[in-house]
């Protein structure tokens, strides 16, 4: 039987098997922003008179709080803009559709952008500027239904799409393209989670350790031998200052110390294995790179490191703010990587004798009044850099039976 439709209506767009296909590239895995355009462009060449698209999702990132992704034709990878924490995004986010949507409990919005009325959400009116004649706005929740309101919507995904046809869009398009979401909010949704996985990973364990957990190293005693250089370092008087200031000060002091430290360790290829209190732990892996490579990087890193903390202490000191001192070691050896601990509480670290005496090295920065100090295993393998380093003399480490030559970087 032939479909019956109103004389001038344009006929229903060609997406047989769709969502099939956009099951099938989710399973595939491909990335969030190539799935959106292929989405984008197939719905588009059906004869959806789309001229821009975007979908926004929460994300789980220390730093962002949710990424969108625009797609115009002729992109195969949609853009992704990832949304700080901070509150200049949030204003901005309340004078947003979606923020309207989730107050008003709404799955739908839409707006025709035509004439010169106000509009009332600033993308509105960037997009009437741009010659857009219609906005049309959905929100695919995820959870069940009985799941709080506001836990799906945030829990979802945010899709609206805008055109310049005069017409504007056609209301059997807007409902297919309604039908069509859900499939690819479940294939969004599955690269999600693992996005998501993968970042926490790394957050809390490093990169190579996050990737190796997320790969399958998760088995209690599954470890290997590394040869690593490490470093190891700690804010100097912390724990006096502990004691003295509020807990919000402690708080950001730590913070803005240890991001400062962090930095030129992520900068020169290093990877943070974990924090101890007021420093860290964290390695220059030899496995990949050259010797001399791996140490000239940590070197590299250290000195950024001496040179970043003047400026930055006193900047504290005009603010009338606390400032700290740091002392760092850097040493070379093999040390046993991997999964260590209970049967249900693990932690991806390094141990051996080498992780005790980078320890022990760094606690003697003050005794030798030095900020930096270098083991001779790190010294004899760094050979071009032998002329950066000066001879301390042989000291006594606790816990290791021979003296050890410790260096300093010159000047």
């Amino acid at each position: 039987m032939s479909e019956r439709r109103t004389i001038g209506q344009p006929p229903p767009l060609k997406l047989d098997g769709f969502s099939d296909w956009l099951v099938a590239r989710g399973l595939a895995g491909r990335s969030i922003g190539r799935q959106l355009a292929g989405f984008c462009a197939r719905v588009h060449e059906a004869g959806f008179p789309l001229k821009r698209a975007n979908m926004g999702m929460a994300t789980l990132h220390p730093r962002y709080g949710a990424q969108t992704y625009v797609w115009r034709p002729g992109l195969v990878k949609a853009e992704r803009t990832q949304r700080e924490r901070s509150e200049s995004q949030a204003a901005r986010f309340k004078e947003s559709p979606i923020n309207y949507m989730y107050k008003k409990g709404d799955f739908i919005f839409r707006r025709p952008l035509t004439g010169n009325a106000p509009l009332e959400f600033p993308i509105l009116e960037e997009l009437r500027l741009e010659g857009m004649t219609d906005y049309a706005a959905l929100i695919t929740p995820f959870g069940s239904a009985d799941a709080k309101k506001a836990d799906r919507y945030a829990g979802g995904i945010f899709f609206s799409s805008a055109t310049d046809h005069p017409a504007g869009f056609d209301a059997g398009h807007l409902q297919q393209l309604t039908d069509a979401l859900p499939a690819l909010a479940l294939a969004l949704k599955s690269r999600s989670t693992y996005d998501v996985a993968h970042t926490v990973l790394e957050t809390y364990l490093g990169g190579d350790a996050g990737r190796r957990v997320l790969t399958g190293a998760i088995e209690r005693g599954s470890v290997e031998t590394i040869r690593a250089v490490l470093w190891f370092c700690d804010l100097r008087g912390f724990t006096r200052v502990s004691d003295t200031l509020p807990r919000e000060e402690l708080v950001e002091l730590l913070d803005d110390y240890l991001e400062l430290m962090a930095r030129p360790v992520h900068d020169n290829r290093g990877q943070i294995l974990k924090f101890l209190g007021d420093g860290f732990l964290a390695t220059f892996d030899l496995t990949a790179l050259d010797g001399e490579a791996v140490c000239r990087n940590a070197l590299k890193a250290a000195t950024e490191l001496r040179a970043a903390f003047p400026p930055f202490n006193a900047a504290r000191k005009k603010a009338g703010k606390v400032v700290m001192d740091f002392g760092l070691s850097l040493h070379l050896g093999d040390v046993l990587y991997g999964n260590i601990g209970a049967a249900e509480r693990l932690d991806f670290t390094v141990i051996g004798p080498a992780v005790n005496e980078a320890s022990r090295i760094q606690s003697l920065c003050r005794a030798l009044e030095r900020d930096i100090l270098i083991s001779s295993a790190f010294h004899e393998a760094a050979c071009e850099c032998h002329g950066a380093l000066t001879s301390l003399g042989f000291h006594s480490l606790r816990g290791v039976r021979q003296r050890q030559e410790l260096f300093a970087l010159t000047g």
